[in-house]
């Protein structure tokens, strides 16, 4: 599994003009899931996300937790980030899984979030989504779990 973690003064998400998950302070998670990820996968990251530090303490370090600031998250499937460009013009989307094993393994990620006592908000899998956010910092990550 890759994700994208871009921390959030706001977000929201909608589909055909009808917002469907909005969060304030949190995480906007974009998540790409290939044909090898397993539960283990989304339980390292769902892991990794809540306690990255990557919130300012009261020297505005980088030193707080999603858990520490009572943030929320945005969770998105993202089939694009398994896009290989390497050839042409046209992206290949080969790696990304299939969609109904991509979808059963991004609602475990999810409830593994929630699991964790974070508040979670979800875009709609499958469909064309409009994600809006104000990138705070901005902080964004890339955490690639066969990477651990």
């Amino acid at each position: 599994m890759k994700v994208v973690v871009q921390r959030a003064k706001e977000a929201s998400v909608s589909v055909n003009g009808k917002v469907i998950g909005e969060i304030a302070q949190g995480f906007v998670v974009l998540v790409g899931i290939t044909h090898d990820d397993t539960e283990e996968d989304a339980a390292y990251l769902a892991n990794k996300i809540v306690h990255l530090r990557v919130f300012e303490d009261e020297q505005n370090k980088l030193n707080l937790s999603l858990k520490d600031v009572g943030g929320s998250i945005l969770s998105i499937s993202q089939f694009t980030l398994y896009g290989d460009t390497r050839k042409g013009r046209r992206p290949n989307f080969m790696k990304a899984a299939r969609p109904d094993y991509a979808n059963d393994l991004y609602v475990k990620f999810n409830q593994l979030l929630e699991k964790e006592g974070i508040f979670v908000e979800k875009g709609a899998f499958g469909e064309m989504m409009e994600v809006q956010l104000i990138n705070e910092g901005p902080v964004t990550l890339i955490i690639d779990s066969k990477e651990k």
